[in-house]
């Protein structure tokens, strides 16, 4: 894919993002696209962005989501051909499930350099795993970070957490 293709899809990444922070979630979004070998069209499988709030979950992470929505898109656990886009760095977690579901590429805006599962932990390429992705990293970084800056920056003026939320904040 072209980076003209990875902006338009990181695009609408930000846009789930965007819907997170409305929801008073951390604004992360992912989608998931599937190309298809033989024809080599392309679709939208998975869209979500972070729940963990509204669900009282710790897993709803936008990453868990949409790997779930492409699973079932494609009627297979194995998300081959496909090319994970997400406004910030999977987490440890994230990152394993990415793993386990065999993402052949993940593309995402922003590091994160206390927690990330790819910066810190190092888990989409680790030889003793069995799968390995490749990654991007920077599509679309200001906007992501532009973004995640100024909800953080909200919630600490004043904007507060919703019950049981956390004020802990990485530099992005």
């Amino acid at each position: 894919m072209d980076d003209n293709l990875h902006r338009h899809y990181m695009a609408m990444a930000l846009r789930q993002a965007r819907m997170a922070a409305e929801d008073g979630e951390v604004p992360t979004g992912c989608v998931i696209v599937h190309r298809d070998p033989a024809s080599g069209h392309a679709r939208l499988v998975g869209a979500a962005h972070n729940q963990t709030e509204r669900l009282r979950d710790p897993t709803a992470h936008a990453e868990m989501i949409a790997i779930t929505q492409a699973a079932n898109a494609l009627g297979d656990w194995r998300l081959l051909d496909t090319v994970l886009y997400v406004t910030k760095e999977p987490c440890a977690m994230c990152a394993g499930a990415i793993v386990l579901a065999r993402v052949p590429l993940v593309v995402y805006g922003v590091p994160d350099p206390r927690r990330g599962g790819i910066s810190v932990f190092n888990l989409l390429d680790r030889p003793e795993l069995n799968h390995r992705s490749a990654t991007l990293g920077g599509v679309l970084a200001d906007e992501c970070r532009t973004l995640l800056q100024g909800f953080f920056s909200d919630r600490r003026d004043g904007g507060g957490y919703p019950a049981g939320g956390s004020a802990t904040v990485s530099n992005q």
